[in-house]
């Protein structure tokens, strides 16, 4: 596409960097195919081993040198790089759209995330703040200080192939510490494109080489960074199944994680909604990104009294739905990932079936002009029952699975009694049911929502979920700390040594 050749930001074939210099890989070559039309964008080199070793020990030494900066001074480093990426907001999120197949809106929205926490990471940088305590002992004061951690290790998934990334290197950065990413096999060349925009910001302020990294590769390098110890944190994004995995490796070396892994998120429409911003809510938040969002709407737990109106408004709206190029603007869903994705929704499909799912609007593989890479399919509704197994696990695709309740009680039962725990959404105008919703016995989720969809958040918010999500938490609130270590300190400014609880030890 001809918009390709105006993106400066690509680095083809070189697949490993330290921030500003370029470490050279024997890595076997990633080739970047477009879901939009099949055709072949660019390619990578992954990184090996003796590559890796190098990038781990330049970010090891760039640390040393980063910490002593102050944090507002990281901070402004921060903001610098804000507005590079309002500069290539354009191009950047065209290779968003184009590389993994979002609609560009979402490409520029997602652009717009990574401004976002930039924005949030510069304010950061000046309240890194601790508490003070009063001690037990006369003449003592307590407080708690804030310090970096080293490398903080960042594993992305292709949904979000930017966005995700700078929730936890912004953050990172301004803590003190330096960043090691490794983003999907599946969309590298906007992990290049990134590391280039992030190195001439850093070039231009003296940033120490190795504070930014990038790594490219498949499962082997994800393992190796989960196995070393070098790294105290790793933040990943991705399924649960890699999930418990990577976790399993990090625990291990008593390291720390931050998963945010898969949702089965559910919108409850009561019978006191507003069914037609809850019809909007329903659908974005099922056919957005094609439903390849961790918040995408899975499930929608509807009242028996509007069932049939509802689902009836749902019908019709999914056939206005336009499926297409995600660059032209005038289409609201683009293609899924890969054929391997498109096989998935395929068998969900097949295992609703089996199970006795009943579709209302029939799913399928699209063909003709302008599908011809094979990965646009037909967003689908189902009717479902809570058990079925295939409603229990997490398709990454257009599939909504839609069913019945008669109370509130058992409508958040049914919203919780699935493996996942991200996001969830209540869509009424009763405050009882949306108190109860947001109390201890609703959602049991990390988001929760009234009368706005599953998907979507906003970075001044934590970001993350519980059971097989992961439990992890990133962008806005306090989710910094977890990339610090807290350190108590106790000062005496007395003449005398009181010990703690009256101890006596007289010499």
């Amino acid at each position: 596409m001809e918009f390709l050749n105006s993106l400066k930001l690509l680095s083809e074939n070189e697949g490993t960097s330290t921030g500003i210099a370029m470490v050279k890989s024997k890595g076997a070559m990633i080739h970047s195919f477009s879901p939009v039309d099949g055709k072949k964008i660019g390619a990578v080199t992954t990184t090996d081993k003796e590559a890796y070793e190098t990038v781990i020990s330049t970010a090891q030494n760039a640390f040393v040198e980063w910490r002593k900066w102050p944090a507002p001074k990281r901070g402004e480093v921060v903001r610098q790089l804000g507005e590079a990426l309002r500069i290539e907001k354009q191009a950047l999120g065209q290779l968003v759209s184009y590389e993994m197949g979002k609609s560009l809106q979402e490409g520029l929205g997602e652009v717009q995330e990574m401004i976002d926490i930039c924005d949030f990471a510069v304010g950061l940088s000046r309240q890194l703040y601790g508490l003070t305590m009063h001690s037990e002992r006369p003449s003592h004061r307590m407080y708690e200080q804030w310090h970096p951690m080293g490398i903080v290790g960042i594993i992305s998934a292709f949904n979000f192939p930017v966005a995700v990334w700078s929730w936890n290197a912004a953050l990172a950065w301004v803590c003190g510490n330096v960043t090691v990413w490794k983003p999907s096999e599946k969309t590298p060349l906007c992990g290049n494109a990134v590391q280039n925009i992030v190195a001439k910001v850093f070039a231009d302020n003296n940033v120490p080489e190795g504070v930014n990294n990038l790594i490219q590769g498949g499962r082997e390098v994800g393992e190796w960074m989960s196995h070393d110890a070098r790294i105290p944190l790793v933040s990943a994004t991705g399924s649960t199944r890699m999930g418990k995995e990577l976790n399993k490796a990090v625990a291990g070396r008593l390291g720390k994680t931050i998963l945010e892994l898969g949702g089965n998120n559910a919108i409850i429409i009561t019978e006191n909604a507003d069914l037609d911003m809850s019809l909007i809510g329903a659908v974005f938040g099922a056919v957005g990104t094609a439903g390849q969002r961790c918040t995408s709407t899975r499930r929608l737990i509807i009242h028996e009294k509007v069932y049939d109106s509802f689902v009836s408004k749902l019908s019709k709206a999914y056939q206005q739905i336009k499926i297409g190029d995600p660059l032209d603007s005038k289409n609201h869903m683009g293609p899924l990932i890969d054929k391997d994705a498109v096989n998935l929704y395929l068998q969900s499909i097949e295992a609703c079936k089996k199970e006795g799912g009943q579709f209302l609007v029939e799913g399928g593989v699209i063909e003709g002009p302008g599908f011809e890479s094979g990965c646009y399919v037909k967003p689908c509704i189902a009717a479902a029952q809570p058990n079925y197994s295939i409603v229990q696990h997490e398709t990454f695709a257009p599939i909504l699975y839609v069913m019945k309740y008669k109370t509130i009680e058992e409508a958040i039962e049914i919203q919780n009694n699935v493996p996942q725990g991200l996001s969830s959404a209540i869509m009424t105008l009763n405050m009882r049911e949306s108190e109860l919703f947001l109390s201890a016995q609703g959602s049991d989720c990390g988001i929760a929502n009234v009368n706005i969809g599953t998907s979507g958040a906003e970075i001044g918010g934590a970001f993350g979920g519980e059971k097989e999500t992961g439990g992890g938490r990133e962008s806005g609130s306090d989710a910094w700390k977890a990339y610090m270590r807290r350190q108590t300190n106790t000062i005496n400014w007395s003449t005398n040594l009181p010990l703690a609880q009256g101890i006596q030890f007289d010499l």
